[in-house]
């Protein structure tokens, strides 16, 4: 079973493919994906990296927390389930923040 692990404080010019040969030192990485701000286009300065084992996962913990990588000291922890969060509306009476289409 993968594991999917956080790392947090990544420097805003590590991408998807720096993280992931970051990890696989560790073992195989099913993936590996730096959250992007959809507003900007930057980093959100955290990302996530999915192990093929827990094994793989743990070692990669304790392999990467505190290390650095892209010129910043980066934290990683196994990830916690996402939060359900309810929808927001901006007013309109419709689901797009309030434009009409």
């Amino acid at each position: 079973m993968a594991t999917k692990l956080f790392v947090g404080s990544l420097s805003y010019g590590v991408d998807d493919a720096q993280l992931s040969d970051a990890f696989a030192q560790f073992g195989t990485v099913v993936s590996a994906k730096v959250i992007i701000d959809r507003d900007t286009g930057r980093s959100k300065g955290f990302g996530f990296v999915e192990m093929s084992s827990d094994e793989e996962a743990q070692a990669a913990v304790k392999g990467m927390d505190g290390k650095d990588l892209g010129g910043r000291t980066v934290a990683v922890s196994e990830a916690r389930p996402q939060e359900n969060r309810e929808r927001r509306s901006f007013g309109g009476g419709n689901d797009r923040g309030g434009r009409q289409y």
